[in-house]
């Protein structure tokens, strides 16, 4: 295993997801009194889990058909546009 990619990853997933509206609804399960810990962690953790499956599966094979150079920047521009989004609805 490559430490330092999987600390890259972890560090950009990990700080990608701090306050993001997914943080924000498992606070909101947890809270619920009736809800075991437990399982909203499971529950969060497998859909985190899931997720992050699919978007290795989808950059693997986007990967054979598009040059790495081309990906990033698409992934660049993707986040930018987002970004200028949000800011513009608010």
């Amino acid at each position: 295993m490559d430490l330092k990619l999987y600390t890259t990853v972890f560090v950009a997933v990990f700080v990608a997801e701090l306050g993001d509206k997914t943080q924000l609804a498992t606070v909101l399960f947890a809270s619920e009194g009736s809800h075991p810990k437990l399982t909203v962690f499971l529950a969060a953790a497998s859909a985190l889990v899931a997720t992050s499956a699919i978007g290795v599966l989808a950059g693997t094979l986007l990967s054979d058909f598009l040059d790495e150079r081309v990906l990033r920047w698409l992934a660049g521009a993707g986040f930018i546009a987002i970004g200028a989004f949000t800011l513009w609805r608010a």
